[in-house]
């Protein structure tokens, strides 16, 4: 990061120098949001931006996805987040003169988002072209205690001489991708096709219906055109000042303004506080929206106000950073940057309640406000550790989806349900099946964090209120999906899917889609027979609402007992599917920076004949299912995937970064944590102005927790296995394991752990039993670091030759040849 810019601060993210230089990386870092509501930070003159945000979790659009060749069960109605009105604006004029930053002489610059207390301020001395000096103070803050709610205010001070001050308060309907003049707003960062961009609709997407004004507060309320969901916006204002004002206003159907002219004396500030409601409902008429966004406004007002909203912010978050602190002692640049990622983690989720976490949470536009995978797999963790409430609610998400799970597995023929691979409505929204339907993996990811949420918090009772469903019928899927083969011998296999890594589509066998498909199955009957022994009548309730009999218990067993899991004895290694390794590998050593990512720059079908992955797929399943691979087997599938990986997803550092901690490879653990530490605040893949990629913040914890602190939690069992770089003297965080609090601390030579509250608990350290007994300090000596390789996995196992053509994309020859299939029964 430039610092000059950017200093160095563990609990702030502060700005000292203003620039339009990466304006859309600065909107997203700079962000307020609870997981319902979000705010962009654009400035609060709202000129020139690369994307004015306001966003709602969940406020979508639809149409109807139209493919150029239509085949059946192709996904039919695409989904895209809806821009909200914009309540940010409060617009100076001094004598006539707008502050207008990119133009203004700003004698003093700070911006800063504040970790502790949630709020975005920002602080600048103006010189205007008269000379006067004009102090402006601003903030902003979207409450995580009121999640409707967001609160602004704008202080204006001339120093040095009388002065006319108009501050024109407003609520601004955009049309999308247009500007309050109606012009279109160019796009930020590179020109062309990229997928990973929100669609822009060509029509009206809100549809007035209710607006009025009243005193200091205005209403607007609107249709979405297609989706037909609602929404409100309240605001009110308070101003505050000893100079004499006037005050008007005036409305429309897309912006209202509350205008304040003030005759300023030196010296003398002018404070205006603008209180926002926003609301949203998939079948609440507006205007009723329009009386919870009043009575919302009016008991804020009536309850201690603005000063008491800030309490409360602080106050909740207070206990958020006694849950959930990371602190690596003796790093503040990396102390900074790891904060911020656990912020914008709840940024994104703890107020989503029961919605999904979309994969840029309410700080942009970018994957359409869709929900993925990465919920279940890189941020559940986080919740279940830190806050089991979010994490249960992150889940009531997926029990909320299961009717439209179900309809979407009969349409492809199969039983069970097959969850949608992107989403915002419970219907699948991709439009490009083999990297997005056939990701079936996703019905096994839901239920690896339903099971970690289990174990790890003992709530078996969210397991058997509904939970139960999901797990059943996420099973049902793989009995029907896979199939037997008999000749020689029995095995199961899962044909035509994909795995994480969408550079390799619709395979046989996919090592982590079967992988994850047998955890599914076993968790699947033993959760079926703790809800039958522990709550006999939520069980009965289960059996008659999903059909279940007691013979797929057995039916799932077996098929998991079977699963054919790829390995190569010539290689040494786990294929990641049957005929991954039949496949040239690219050149990946040679291929210039400005061919990545690949998806931007070669057709799928040509980044599909090679070994090469987008993101860590094999590697991925060493770390959730670590108990099913030895040492040696981890070490070798690491060494033979990290050449071919390109890190074209801020999925894969984290992983990466865990598995090499654990095996040895410390420096590149290090190297890799410190990719996904900044992959945001340093803009890392060029995209960070569509928003804040929350998969990768919530990888950031695990890469701490389970990568450098060395935690495991297979079947249930809590183990540790620290791994600290040279160069860290001391890491700490907190978990809670089954309603019991642990402080954790590693040194380089100890480990420590403090419990807070709640009852004794067993684990493990370096393979030895320990009892940590309530209300008491465990240190535990390490002997030893482990291993420790130097470098990084090398190229040299694979054999280059450089096409006649000179292409930049030069084919290679794994040097050992070819694979021997272990499975007796697979002709392939």
């Amino acid at each position: 990061m430039d610092r000059d810019r950017f200093p160095v601060d563990p609990w702030r993210l502060t700005e000292r120098i203003y620039s339009e230089d990466r304006i859309g990386l600065a909107e997203t870092i700079f962000t307020v949001a609870n997981g319902y509501l979000g705010m962009r930070g654009n400035t609060s003159e709202g000129r020139h931006a690369h994307e004015h945000g306001t966003y709602i979790n969940g406020l979508h659009e639809v149409w109807p996805i139209r493919h150029a060749e239509q085949a059946y069960g192709f996904a039919e109605v695409g989904q895209t987040i809806v821009n909200a009105p914009d309540a940010k604006i409060m617009r100076l004029y001094v004598d006539d003169e707008p502050l207008v930053l990119d133009v203004a002489e700003l004698l003093t610059y700070e911006r800063s988002l504040d970790f502790a207390d949630g709020e975005l301020r920002r602080e600048l001395l103006w010189l205007t072209p008269a000379g006067k000096r004009v102090r402006v103070r601003s903030d902003r803050m979207v409450s995580f205690v009121e999640r409707h709610l967001a609160v602004m205010s704008f202080e204006v001070t001339v120093e040095n001489a009388d002065a006319s001050v108009v501050i024109s308060s407003q609520v601004l309907n955009r049309q999308d991708g247009e500007d309050e003049f109606g012009r279109t707003v160019p796009e930020e960062g590179p020109a062309g096709f990229d997928p990973r961009r929100a669609e822009r609709l060509a029509e009206r997407v809100l549809q007035p219906v209710d607006y009025w004004q009243r005193d200091d507060r205005s209403a607007l309320s609107y249709r979405v055109t297609h989706s037909h969901m609602t929404l409100s916006v309240m605001v009110d204002h308070v101003i505050e000042t000893e100079n004499e004002y006037t005050s008007s206003a005036s409305i429309s159907p897309d912006i209202a303004k509350h205008v304040y002219q003030v005759r300023a004396k030196a010296g003398v500030p002018v404070r205006l506080t603008k209180v926002a409601a926003f609301h949203t409902s998939r079948s609440v008429p507006p205007r009723e929206l329009l009386d919870r966004g009043e009575r919302l406004v009016d008991r804020v007002i009536a309850e201690g106000g603005v000063a008491e909203q800030r309490r409360l912010q602080r106050e909740w978050l207070d206990a958020y950073w006694e849950r959930s602190d990371v602190e690596i002692v003796g790093h503040p640049d990396l102390q900074q940057a790891v904060r911020w990622n656990l912020f914008m983690i709840a940024q994104a989720a703890a107020r989503a309640d029961s919605s999904g976490v979309p994969a840029k949470g309410m700080t942009g536009s970018g994957y359409s406000g869709h929900y993925f995978w990465d919920t279940e797999i890189y941020v559940m963790p986080f919740l279940t550790y830190t806050t089991p409430l979010f994490g249960r609610n992150a889940l009531k998400m997926r029990e909320r989806m299961l009717p439209a799970a179900r309809r979407r597995a009969r349409q492809l023929n199969e039983g069970g349900a097959l969850f949608p691979w992107r989403t915002i409505s419970g219907e699948e929204a991709s439009a490009y099946y083999a990297a997005g339907t056939a990701q079936y993996h996703i019905n096994a990811d839901i239920t690896y964090a339903i099971a970690k949420y289990v174990r790890a918090t003992g709530d078996s009772d969210f397991l058997a209120r509904g939970a139960i469903d999901v797990v059943v019928e996420t099973a049902r899927l793989w009995t029907t999906l896979g199939f037997w083969r008999r000749t020689g011998g029995t095995s199961f296999h899962i044909h035509g899917v994909t795995g994480p890594d969408e550079y390799t589509t619709v395979v046989n066998d996919n090592l982590f889609t079967n992988v994850m498909a047998r955890f599914n199955l076993r968790y699947a009957a033993e959760s079926v027979r703790i809800v039958a022994d522990q709550f006999p009548e939520a069980y009965a309730r289960m059996v008659e609402r999903v059909g279940f009999e007691e013979a797929e218990i057995g039916e799932w067993e077996r098929a998991a007992e079977a699963m054919v899991i790829p390995y190569s004895d010539s290689f040494g290694i786990h294929p990641q599917d049957v005929h991954f390794l039949d496949r040239e590998v690219w050149d990946l050593a040679n291929t210039p920076p400005d061919k990545l990512p690949l998806l931007l720059h070669f057709h799928p079908l040509v980044i599909y004949r090679f070994q090469v992955l987008k993101q860590a797929d094999v590697v991925l399943a060493l770390f959730l299912l670590s108990d099913e691979f030895s040492d040696e087997m981890k070490r070798a599938d690491f060494d033979y995937y990290d050449p071919l990986t390109t890190g074209d997803s801020t999925l894969s550092a984290v992983v990466q970064s865990i598995i090499a901690a654990e095996i040895g490879y410390r420096d590149l653990a290090l190297e890799y944590f410190r990719h996904a530490l900044f992959v945001d605040l340093d803009d890392l893949h060029n995209n960070a102005s569509d928003g804040v990629h929350v998969a990768s913040t919530g990888g950031v914890w695990s890469s701490l927790v389970y990568g450098f602190g060395g935690m495991r939690d297979a079947g249930g069992h809590l183990a540790f296995d620290p791994r600290l770089p040279a160069d860290w003297p001391e890491l700490r965080f907190r978990i809670q394991w089954q309603g019991t609090r642990l402080h954790i601390r590693v040194t380089q030579d100890e480990f420590v752990v403090d419990v807070a509250d709640g009852d004794p608990v067993e684990f493990e350290v370096r393979g030895e039993r320990y009892t940590a007994e309530a209300a008491s300090t465990l240190r535990v000596p390490l002997v030893g670091q482990g291993p420790r390789l130097p470098g990084r996995p090398s190229s040299d196992q694979f054999s280059t030759t450089r096409r006649d053509d000179g292409s930049l994309m030069t084919a290679s020859v794994p040097i050992v040849g070819v694979d021997d299939w272990t499975d007796e029964d697979d002709p392939s």
